[in-house]
């Protein structure tokens, strides 16, 4: 089963709207909604902004029964190699917020217990989408510091849940798949005002793919 973990009820319409709702429940305080979407049983959540919420919204379709978790939704382009509106495939994500390196050294969003920064996703076959590496935080904003620090890092791409999704399927052995559609990009005038003009256009863009990405998942 497809457990699909969304931050935004604007986001998560892309599938929503294309699904057979069986049931809802509110699990871990987030509505969980259950039915089939092309063929397949899925269970979608809308956990809200940040990587907690993230966290507690994929414990909740795990918890049901998800063997397969996907993260979509709008996010932010850091750099040339990504366009507005357009949809990438996301190899690996880190999060840029998370720092212990005065503990244990290594770099910056190196979790506990963890080697490397970055967590590698799932790469499904039938997904042809660029790909590219997304760094998650709690932190919206034009922040010149956050934008060096994560091209420094590696990022291309740039969201506030993410990573905590990929983190909480690692633990829990599950394929995690993140498909980002850009509604921003960082130096090309306000980030929220870019955001608040092109969400509807990226999560159009989101859902006319969503077939595509939905089939490639098993």
């Amino acid at each position: 089963m497809i457990g699909a973990v969304i931050a935004l009820d604007s986001e998560a319409e892309a599938l929503l709207s294309q699904m057979q709702i069986e049931n809802t429940v509110i699990a871990h305080g987030k509505p969980v909604y259950r039915g089939k979407a092309f063929g397949k049983d899925v269970l979608l959540c809308v956990c809200g902004v940040g990587k907690v919420n993230a966290a507690a919204g994929t414990c909740a379709v795990l918890e049901r029964g998800a063997d397969i978790v996907l993260n979509f939704g709008v996010a932010g382009g850091l750099c040339d190699k990504t366009q507005l509106a357009e949809v990438y495939l996301i190899e690996k994500a880190v999060q840029y917020d998370f720092d212990i390196t005065q503990l244990e050294g290594g770099e910056i969003g190196t979790l506990d217990g963890e080697t490397q920064n970055f967590l590698p996703l799932f790469m499904p076959d039938g997904l042809d989408f660029p790909r590219r590496a997304l760094g998650t935080g709690d932190r919206f904003n034009d922040s010149p510091a956050d934008h060096a620090l994560l091209l420094r890092l590696g990022a291309h791409i740039r969201d506030m849940e993410g990573a905590a999704v990929a983190q909480v399927c690692k633990y829990a052995g599950v394929p995690c798949v993140s498909v980002k559609a850009i509604s921003d990009v960082y130096g090309a005038g306000s980030t929220t005002e870019q955001f608040e003009k092109n969400l509807t256009r990226a999560s159009l863009n989101l859902k006319a793919y969503m077939h595509v990405i939905v089939n490639s998942l098993s």
